[in-house]
């Protein structure tokens, strides 16, 4: 799935470029030669055949290529199945021990993997002013992205509006534990608010719904809205769903605050560049909308749905007071308020040694 298909899952960044544009030459692909012991290798290279990186002001397109080399199992299962009978009639063994199969499967690996080409995977990928796009959102592909991009000498950092600015609710949550970076349960609850507004819904027939109890993890298909308002009510968190947003049909991930197989109007224009440009608008309306969505919802995302406080306040029960007790002067000094916590700026990355 491309940035320009029809059908597009997308991943967003800030960045920051250094002036003289990212050095893509550092860190460019280069196939694995044939015979070599390598079985992996990722670089960039651009968007289209000989185009240039910078296709506009602060507007860099291209493309991550990854090579893998990997045997297919099945045909190991097989190639070590013969080894092992050579070995035994080689040896007159009644059989191969652990250490031998061992040995023979490296082999067998190795013999299949001379003789395949390696597995391309490409990700297609624009770099827009501060943003990146990233069009894929599997955790795999997009460590390689950073990781290249370090090379290169940018510096990205998953944008979601909890990061962009000092939250101002209370991340704490027993049900979901968020375990990548830049994640948060404020994601969940952003999500089940979103569901009260008119112009969004969840899927009605084909739905998709992923929830999470204090028990299990719970996948909803089909018509989902009954049983997922019923979790809701029991507390459960919302961990992604397939939601109509006006018209525009895709998948959220609550979590990470990305679009996944977001159905778009296709883009055709004369050049690529062109169409490059319209697809990013469309991306950025969605994006939009989904930005202002929090930010009008941001006060109902403090307390988790369902959950007792983790610390109530202890509320004496009213009882009769002394007369000979006199009142204070005056109201208790309230504390000052806590300072916002800043987001660090993003740094370039040194130069390399």
């Amino acid at each position: 799935m491309g940035i320009l298909s029809g059908t597009v899952s997308v991943t967003r960044y800030n960045v920051a470029v250094p002036v003289e544009g990212p050095d893509f030459e550092r860190a460019a692909f280069h196939e694995i030669e044939p015979g070599s012991e390598v079985r992996e290798r990722a670089g960039f290279v651009p968007f289209e055949l000989d185009a240039p990186y910078e296709v506009g002001k602060g507007r860099y397109a291209f493309r991550v290529r990854i090579d893998r080399l990997r045997p297919d199992a099945t045909a190991v299962r097989e190639r070590l199945r013969e080894l092992v009978k050579v070995e035994m009639e080689a040896t007159g063994a009644p059989f191969v021990g652990a250490k031998g199969r061992r040995r023979l499967r490296e082999l067998a690996e190795q013999e299949l993997i001379r003789r395949q080409a390696p597995r391309t995977t490409i990700v297609e990928c624009c770099i827009d002013g501060g943003l990146l796009y990233v069009g894929s959102t599997a955790k795999s592909w997009l460590g390689m992205v950073q990781t290249l991009l370090r090379q290169a000498g940018v510096a990205a950092e998953l944008k979601a509006p909890w990061l962009d600015e000092a939250p101002e609710a209370d991340e704490a949550s027993d049900v979901v534990i968020p375990a990548a970076p830049g994640e948060s349960v404020l994601g969940c609850r952003f999500l089940k608010a979103l569901l009260d507004e008119p112009e969004v819904m969840v899927e009605p027939e084909k739905g998709s719904v992923r929830l999470a109890t204090r028990e299990a993890r719970i996948t909803l298909t089909g018509g989902v809205l009954r049983e997922l308002f019923r979790y809701l009510d029991e507390g459960a968190e919302i961990l992604s769903a397939k939601l109509l947003l006006g018209p525009t049909a895709l998948r959220f991930d609550a979590l990470s605050y990305r679009l996944l197989s977001v159905k778009l109007e296709p883009v055709r224009a004369e050049h690529w560049t062109i169409e490059l440009d319209q697809r990013l608008e469309q991306l950025a309306a969605v994006w939009e909308q989904l930005d202002a969505k929090y930010a009008a919802l941001r006060d109902r995302l403090g307390a988790a749905p369902g959950s007792p406080p983790t610390k109530p306040a202890a509320v004496p029960e009213a009882s009769p007071a002394p007369a000979a007790s006199p009142s204070p002067a005056g109201p208790s000094p309230s504390p000052p308020p806590e300072p916002a916590r800043a987001r660090p700026p993003l740094q370039f990355p040194g130069p390399r040694r």
